[in-house]
């Protein structure tokens, strides 16, 4: 039976495990689009600029803990654009930029957890709206999403020059 599932604030102490999260989380996603870096190019500079982006933005970084053990973190912040076409409430807007849940901790219902915490911290911030974003390919993380109650709003989509 799993232990309790608790999230909170991260700290500094958390940026070893928040590294190890990015490195599995950038190779995961790697393997399903060839548009992403390797995680151990990219992760010693990713935790501080997670760090920054969150302290700049009215952000937080949030930890999932089972039984004292890392499980998942999620990182987000409010955006604001300047987008002409639309409304302002649209303009500024809660970011869900990373949400990750340790592979062998998946279905126990952390990502729920993380994006509730999140969302809490970024409805106190006056947003009205809140976004997250997956590759198209990452089904897990989509059915995750949706089933926190997350729908379409904009899709991006790609085409490669032949080579």
């Amino acid at each position: 039976m799993p232990s309790e599932i608790t999230v909170r604030p991260a700290t500094a102490a958390d940026h070893g495990a928040l590294k190890a999260a990015i490195i599995d989380l950038q190779e995961y996603e790697r393997a399903l689009h060839d548009s992403r870096r390797p995680g151990l190019t990219i992760a010693d500079a990713y935790v501080p600029d997670l760090v920054r982006r969150a302290a700049a933005r009215q952000g937080l970084i949030v930890i999932a803990e089972e039984g004292g053990r890392f499980a998942g973190y999620a990182a987000g912040w409010v955006q604001e654009d300047d987008t002409l076409a639309e409304t302002p409430d649209s303009n500024r807007y809660g970011y869900v930029f990373d949400c990750y849940v340790v592979p062998a901790r998946r279905g126990l219902g952390i990502a729920g957890k993380l994006l509730a915490a999140m969302e809490a911290h970024l409805w106190k911030q006056g947003v009205t709206r809140i976004r997250i974003g997956s590759l198209a390919t990452n089904l897990a993380a989509l059915q995750a999403y949706r089933r926190q109650g997350f729908v379409a709003y904009e899709m991006v989509l790609e085409k490669r020059r032949p080579t």
